[in-house]
């Protein structure tokens, strides 16, 4: 069982702070300088928040809540764009970018998307494991409108496949739906419709509450896809049926008018606030994927009958592909990069939150030695409760994030959040306490620390340690996997202790004790010279099967081969 989790604020700078107030426990993004957050919100549920980047409290607010479908993680179904060895899953669903487009459309509202991964990566089997599931789904959705100011938000649910059973959790928490649901949107979800558990009645009941609600039922007639020459869906099952029972309970309360547009049947009601949309799906493929990213699916959900269609009709290509984010990885440096010992002498007079930004966007721009780029494996092995012994194989940067060429480099400390925002561009993760131990010991260079004591937090102090260091590697081959000379940003379950904080650790000496325990004295805003950031590869080998960093952290039968202090809760800044 995993401990219950408490949820930490912190604060992160917003790229503006004049203009636009920063958003409690957000930081900035890699992409499109909007906010993001990331925790295990409850018990077995972890959560990414994406929040525009002019976000403005005084502007009205909709949270879209979005389930992920069964077998996909959050950031598979945020998506980006295609690249060499990527998985298929990121280009399919495209929430982000979906919601990016809507926000282009609606500049006068402040649209936050909160994604929701249960641990297994399917909702239903979540829900199983609890007597009282419906009552957890609806704890998550309170924790998640307290991340949002203010109490006026209005929360759109939405889910894909599985994905649904998260929304008739909600519906079955309660005899009524909440006031403060504005929009509820099935994509190929609502197979757990049912008329004997009153979802017809409640949903009703909850539309005539208030003209401003809406329900969007997005399904296709799957009643004969095959998959390898076999029937997918039985003689009760499916978004098609399901959606039929829907209509016909409908029915009783209220009249339908429908429309036909090319493949698409739209039945709507109660002068558009129910709309149930059908794909004939002649050709009979499987698109139970396609109507949600390919067809505009979320955003036909999102949106109201009569909105222009270039906005997002369902059926037609996506219209939302200039706001797909890059894929994951290091850019190649640009041939105008600067020297690692110019860039820092120019870092020197300016002030913390302005340069971490310069520092940002040259290290995601590409300019970093091409010795960091080789990844260095280490395996370490942990046995689980049951005494079972597992394997997992990890990779991590030779050395810390440097700016510079191979020739000219300089190594860069930076606060947690800065770090963060390189490795989710990169597709790496900041490690752990144990990680760092791991690297310490599978070192080739390990290197007795150089401790400084006079201006430890300005950038000419870090290139004057930076001299130093590189005075002991001489004769060092660049690119082998080198230690004990700074201390690592990491993350810790110990910042849910207190908002705001850095947890360091590590700065090994030669006899492989660290000179920093495990601390979270400093403030976020905190860099010091003996700082360094050395990023491990979000996808990791655990028993030869590729795993997410965040799940292995998370899983109470694996989180030992990386994590000394149990189940990590806070993975991420």
């Amino acid at each position: 069982m995993l401990p219950v989790l408490l949820t930490a604020t912190i604060v992160a700078p917003a790229a503006d702070p004049v203009t636009t107030p920063p958003l409690p426990g957000f930081r900035t993004s890699a992409w499109f300088e909007e906010r993001v957050r990331e925790e295990w919100v409850t018990e077995g549920v972890r959560a990414i928040a994406n929040a525009p980047a002019n976000f403005d409290p005084k502007k009205p607010t909709q949270l879209v809540i979005y389930a992920t479908p069964n077998g996909n993680s959050v950031e598979q179904t945020f998506g980006c764009a295609t690249g060499p060895g990527l998985d298929w899953h990121f280009d399919i669903q495209h929430v982000a970018a979906q919601v990016r487009k809507l926000r282009e459309v609606r500049p006068g509202e402040n649209i936050v998307l909160v994604c929701v991964e249960a641990d297994g990566l399917s909702w239903p089997a979540w829900k199983r494991r609890y007597k009282d599931g419906p009552d957890r789904v609806r704890k998550v959705v309170d924790v998640l409108r307290q991340w949002v100011p203010g109490v006026s938000a209005r929360v759109s649910l939405a889910g894909h496949s599985g994905g649904g059973s998260f929304l008739f959790g909600l519906l079955d928490n309660a005899d009524r739906i909440p006031d403060w649901v504005e929009r509820m949107v099935f994509l190929d979800a609502n197979y757990s419709y049912s008329d004997a558990d009153k979802h017809g009645e409640k949903l009703l009941s909850w539309l005539n509450g208030d003209t401003s609600r809406r329900l969007v039922v997005i399904a296709y007639d799957d009643r004969n896809i095959e998959l390898d020459g076999k029937k997918v869906i039985g003689p009760d099952g499916g978004t098609f049926r399901a959606t039929e029972r829907m209509r016909t309970r409908f029915a009783k309360d209220v009249t339908f008018a429908e429309t036909k547009a090319g493949d698409v049947t739209t039945c709507t009601a109660l002068g558009g606030q129910l709309a149930l949309l059908v794909h004939a799906n002649p050709k009979n493929k499987i698109l139970h994927t396609a109507l949600v990213g390919e067809m505009n699916g979320l955003l036909r959900g999102l949106t109201d009958p009569g909105v222009k269609p270039e906005w997002g009709t369902f059926g037609a290509p996506r219209t939302f592909t200039a706001w797909v984010q890059p894929g994951p990885g290091i850019p190649k440096r640009p041939a105008d990069a600067t020297g690692g010992t110019a860039f820092f002498k120019s870092l020197d007079k300016l002030p913390l939150l302005e340069r971490e930004e310069v520092i940002a966007r040259e290290i995601l721009r590409g300019n970093v030695p091409e010795f960091l780029r080789t990844f260095q494996k280490i395996t370490t092995k942990a046995r689980d409760a049951s005494g079972k012994e597992h394997t997992v194989v990890f990779e991590v940067m030779p050395d810390y994030l440097a700016v510079g060429s191979d020739a000219d480099f300089v190594r860069v400390p930076m606060t947690p959040q800065t770090a963060a925002r390189i490795a989710d561009a990169f597709g790496c993760a900041v490690p752990t306490r144990k990680v760092a131990d791991e690297v310490y010991r599978a070192a080739v260079v390990k290197l007795e620390p150089k401790p400084l004591t006079e201006d430890r937090e300005r950038p000419s102090t870090f290139l004057k340690h930076n001299v130093l260091i590189e005075e002991q590697r001489r004769g060092r081959k660049l690119g082998e996997l080198a230690a004990g000379i700074k201390k690592d940003v990491v993350v810790s379950n110990r910042l849910t202790e207190k908002p705001g904080r850095v947890a360091i650790y590590g700065w090994h000496k030669l006899d492989g004790k660290a000179i920093q325990l495990l601390t979270i004295v400093h403030g976020e805003t905190y860099v010091d010279y003996s700082h360094g950031v050395r990023l491990m590869k979000r996808t990791v080998l655990v028993d030869n099967q590729p795993r997410d960093v965040r799940h292995v952290l998370y899983s109470s039968a694996l989180h030992a081969l990386l994590s000394d202090e149990g189940p990590v809760t806070r993975p991420a800044y």
